[in-house]
């Protein structure tokens, strides 16, 4: 029998840098067959965690896929990082995904990154299951847990599963829905302590009327009756769980084994599957609304690329409708390609598993694909519509980099942009005004890694360094000048003369030219020349060599000769009166300005303000946005951004994040407009 959309369950697994999902995830494999043993982080074998940085770090980077079977439905999870410079893989998880399986240490409780994880999944209204983990550690409280997630945020915490004791007195956990207890090496139910029943049954009083809040009927019973039986209960928690309307919690320890199969049998009965997600898509420029679904034409959206060194370039794939397999001809609108999938597979950790095809809403892989990268749709040709892309957030961090020499230059690039295939919040470019490779991504520590991977394959050395501020200069008053360009040196001469007027334009204007001369003392066909000259005059600057912008120019006379003038003559003579009316303009040094968001704990909160206050930053405005969480929101100049991610870090003991992207210029005083000019003269004389 074909697997359909409703048998599989593709669950992103998400939380705090160790929290312990990476260990969690071993141990659903082992509990489901799909490996012997489950391995520890400090062994460098599991099975997620498999690149020679995760094992060598001992944390998770990239995103892992594990597809396994359970109670006869198909399971994908993606494992996913917990550090925030690694978001990237997080976002592409969430695409992919119908629910998320929250890990919790069950003595840290909510953590930032559990914080900024729970917006995003509100930002896409997605159903989660929350896992408090390693319920056996010194200081465990699953308790105070549960609390702290109820009081945070806004959702419903139903009790699924609660633990026998805690940290060195920890036994089991019990399982509320079949209202029996599983001990720590054993495989079978047992009778609930006879110290926990009031517990147990204030817990499951809560978890009965979350589940009968989800259904008319279920309510209407439990009315009459005062409970519900465990597949009543369960009806009512996956109708409630596919709404959004709850949060269940379940609990249990990696280390120990234990939870895992309740967790399990959990996923497999209410996990939302894929036939309740809908793609957005562009057709013709419209959005539309594409339902998973199985039946006509196959459709699949990219969502992660690898390039493994065995088995080359790996595409991961969410198929959405229709059923995909290696006879299907495909288009790949982004490339205007054919494609013929040759083998399909599905994926635990580094090991590829060949199927012979993929039902809508599964997740798999596609090997060796020349022209499939991330955020292309793949789709039968009549379908003529294309998934949006990757909701991935801007890279906050950046670098100036250089290499040796050419050859090692060819190979730093060439790695470069491979890496760029791989991780889309990783950019590569040159920029023209600081004549600078420039590197950015989501911080300090995935630049580093990234670098110091191409360092040490390539066996080159690259140089880092804060890149330069890309400055421009413009005037704040009118001024006029006239220029004549005069050369004679044998045969034909240079001859051209204007007269100039200039005034300050609107911020971001840029330029404009008039032409306001009666008479026809210059002809228009030296207009272009003059304009061109006007332009060359502003690339080159006057304070600092920056480019100057936001100027209206005027020409109003001049003179030409009927032999010598040329072009090149009015080029020259414009660029000469440029210069020479800009110095009576009163030029002065613009500074980019950035909008920064950042997300703070509420106690930090003083600390950056005070911060954004030294950086010369003005804040707009604080929101408390849940979940302890602040947000503040100012505009700050670019030259204080350089090292945010490494200030910030610093300033919030790691739990702090931002957004950044250029907001507008404004005008530069004091000792920034010295600064810049004496770099600028040192550079010119070096």
């Amino acid at each position: 029998m074909s697997l359909t959309s409703a048998d599989i369950r593709n669950v992103a697994i998400v939380g705090h840098n160790g929290t312990g999902k990476t260990s969690l995830l071993e141990h659903i494999l082992s509990n489901s067959g799909v490996i012997s043993r489950a391995e520890s982080v400090n062994s460098g074998k599991t099975v997620s965690d498999y690149t020679d940085e995760e094992i060598e770090k001992g944390l998770s980077i990239h995103a892992s896929l594990a597809s396994l079977e359970w109670a006869n439905k198909t399971m994908n999870f993606i494992d996913t990082p917990g550090t925030a410079d690694f978001v990237g893989e997080v976002v592409s998880a969430f695409r992919a995904t119908e629910s998320a399986l929250m890990v919790i240490d069950a003595r840290a409780g909510v953590q930032i990154e559990t914080i900024k994880l729970w917006r995003r999944l509100n930002n896409r209204n997605m159903s989660r299951i929350v896992f408090i983990n390693k319920m056996d550690i010194d200081r465990a409280d699953f308790h105070a847990a549960f609390s702290d997630i109820s009081e945070r945020f806004s959702k419903t915490c139903v009790p699924v599963s609660i633990p026998i004791g805690s940290g060195s007195s920890y036994k089991g956990i019990i399982n509320l829905i079949e209202n029996s207890a599983y001990l720590i090496g054993e495989t079978g139910s047992t009778d609930i302590p006879a110290d926990m029943l009031e517990t147990v049954e204030e817990y499951r009083l809560t978890l009965i009327e979350s589940a009968a809040e989800g259904d008319d009927s279920l309510m209407e019973k439990y009315f009459e009756e005062g409970t519900l039986t465990p597949d009543e209960i369960r009806q009512g928690l996956i109708i409630g769980l596919k709404d959004n309307k709850i949060v269940p919690v379940l609990c249990g320890s990696a280390e120990t084994d234990t939870g895992i199969v309740s967790l399990l049998n959990f996923l497999a009965i209410a996990a939302p599957s894929p036939d309740v997600k809908i793609e957005h898509a562009l057709k013709k420029d419209e959005e539309i609304e594409i339902p998973v679904n199985p039946v006509g034409g196959v459709s699949l959206f990219s969502f992660k690329t690898t390039i493994d060194q065995f088995s080359g370039k790996l595409s991961f794939i969410k198929v959405v409708t229709g059923r995909l397999n290696t006879d299907c001809e495909l288009h790949n609108p982004a490339v205007g390609k054919k494609e013929k999938p040759s083998k399909l597979y599905r994926m635990v950790g580094k090991k590829l598993i060949e199927v012979r095809e993929l039902a809508a809403g599964d997740i798999g892989i596609i090997a060796k694909s020349a022209h499939l990268g991330t955020n292309n749709t793949l789709s039968s040709p009549e379908l003529s519509y294309t998934f949006k892309s990757l909701a991935l957030p801007h890279p906050i961090h950046t670098l100036s980099i250089s290499a040796a020499d050419k050859k090692s230059e060819d190979k730093m690039n060439e790695a470069l942009h491979r890496v760029m295939e791989e991780d889309l919040t990783f950019q590569v470019g040159f920029n023209k005004e600081t004549k600078e490779n420039v590197v950015s991504g989501m911080g300090e520590l995935h630049i580093n890694m990234i670098l110091n991977r191409i360092m040490e394959k390539q066996k080159i050395s690259i140089n880092t360094r804060t890149p330069r501020i890309a400055y421009r200069e413009t005037i704040t008053k009118p001024s006029g000048a006239e220029y004549t360009h005069k050369k004679q040196s044998g045969g034909h001469g240079q001859y051209g003369r204007v007269i100039i007027e200039i005034k300050p334009l609107e911020r971001g204007e840029f330029f404009s030219f008039e032409n306001v001369i009666k008479g026809g003392s210059v002809s228009k066909g030296y207009m272009p020349g003059i304009e061109k000259g006007l332009l060359e005059a502003m690339e080159e600057g006057y304070l600092a060599g920056y480019p100057l912008v936001d100027i209206g120019v005027s020409i109003v006379d001049g003179k030409e000769h009927p032999v010598d003038s040329s072009e090149m003559a009015f080029k020259l003579a414009a660029k000469g009166a440029l210069k020479t009316a800009i110095v009576k303009a009163n030029v002065v040094l613009l500074e980019p300005i950035m909008k920064l968001s950042v997300f703070i704990e509420d106690n930090y909160l003083g600390d950056i303000l005070s911060d954004l206050s030294g950086k010369r930053g003005r804040v707009l405005g604080q929101e408390d946005i849940g979940g302890g969480l602040t947000l503040v929101q100012a505009e700050v100049p670019q030259s204080e951004m350089l090292r945010y991610a490494i200030d910030l870090k610093s300033l919030t003991s790691g739990t702090g994040s931002f957004e950044l992207e250029f907001h507008h210029y404004e005008i530069a005083t004091g000792k920034v407009v010295e600064d810049v000019i004496k770099q600028s003269k040192e550079n010119q004389e070096n």
